[in-house]
């Protein structure tokens, strides 16, 4: 494979250097959580090799969050980057075909472009208020698609998919044989509530997550992959093993802490998301350069220059450059 960086990854806030950022409004996760928090002696923990599906405790957590799951569907990896790519490689080869919600992380994109896939984009729209439209996607779908693949709620639109969007798309996959992955690493941040597991709708459908956007723990490169399909999932953990063999045991540990406190860390972080976010509407709302389509989850949206605006602010910026510079 020829790899490539991408410019979101070199125009990062953590490349660029966090202490030299005052205003930092590129962040898609809540605030980064310190280990104190969490209240955790790790001092008798051995550093051996871990199970290498991941910590049998904490993937039963993960699987208790899906009807009908169990620990053995769940595959911890290195962040949820790792899972997608564990799932790209796994499933797709030279001349397969996927269809991408867009705009999408770059993971989504450029791994099965540098496989060789043929990708068409399911395009939200500004002006469709960045609906999700189930005919749309079906038409996109061709022979050859072994995979479709969506976002819920959306990064960078804060739009989410309803249950009945997911089985919609649930079903698509199984008529045409090809798989559904869902990026779910902002489900616990759904304003009306977690949907369904994606997982739990069918062995055609794949949950990806992590620990990194909801939860404020980046740093432990904790994520995860759940399917009900054991052969898929016998495939995922064989491409774990030969990347990087099994996560690190302080990493599965903290992530694992973490959750077993979930309903006593989540409340907190909702309830500043809320906050927040009142605070962004009241502000856009109140700028009448700007408009958006208010988001229904996470932790971003994607607000635009009205076009009207945007007319004058280009006519303005044409008649400055034209001035002699003694004018200006």
């Amino acid at each position: 494979m020829k790899y490539r960086r991408m410019p979101i990854e070199m125009e990062s806030p953590e490349q660029f250097g966090y202490g030299n950022i005052r205003c930092n409004l590129t962040e898609s996760s809540v605030s980064d959580m310190p280990l104190s928090k969490l209240d955790v002696d790790l001092s008798s923990l051995v550093l051996a090799y871990t199970d290498h599906l991941g910590k049998p405790e904490l993937r039963g957590l993960l699987a208790a969050d899906g009807a009908g799951l169990s620990p053995n569907d769940v595959t911890v990896t290195q962040s949820a980057a790792a899972a997608l790519f564990i799932v790209a490689t796994s499933l797709l080869e030279k001349n397969d075909h996927l269809v991408v919600m867009h705009p999408n992380y770059a993971t989504n994109i450029e791994t099965p472009r540098t496989i060789g896939c043929g990708i068409d984009f399911l395009s939200l729209s500004f002006e469709e208020g960045f609906r999700f439209d189930i005919d749309r996607l079906a038409a996109l779908i061709k022979p050859e698609t072994k995979l479709i693949s969506l976002t819920t709620p959306h990064n960078p639109t804060g739009t989410t998919l309803t249950e009945n969007d997911l089985r919609a798309a649930a079903s698509l996959a199984e008529v045409h044989g090809c798989y559904l992955l869902v990026d779910e690493t902002y489900r616990e941040m759904n304003f009306a509530g977690p949907t369904q597991l994606a997982a739990s709708l069918g062995p055609r459908c794949i949950s990806v997550a992590s620990m990194s956007k909801s939860y404020g723990l980046p740093g432990i490169r904790i994520g995860w992959i759940i399917t009900q399909d054991q052969c898929l999932q016998e495939t995922f953990l064989a491409a774990k093993e030969q990347i990087f063999i099994c996560n690190s045991i302080i990493d599965e540990e903290i992530a694992y802490r973490a959750l077993s406190r979930k309903t006593e860390i989540l409340p907190p972080i909702l309830e500043r998301n809320r906050r927040g976010f009142e605070m962004v509407r009241q502000w856009l709302e109140g700028k009448d350069i700007f408009e958006w389509v208010q988001p229904s989850g996470g932790v971003v949206c994607f607000p635009r220059i009205k076009p009207e605006s945007a007319w004058i602010s280009a006519s303005c910026a044409l008649v400055l450059v034209g001035q002699p510079q003694t004018n200006w």
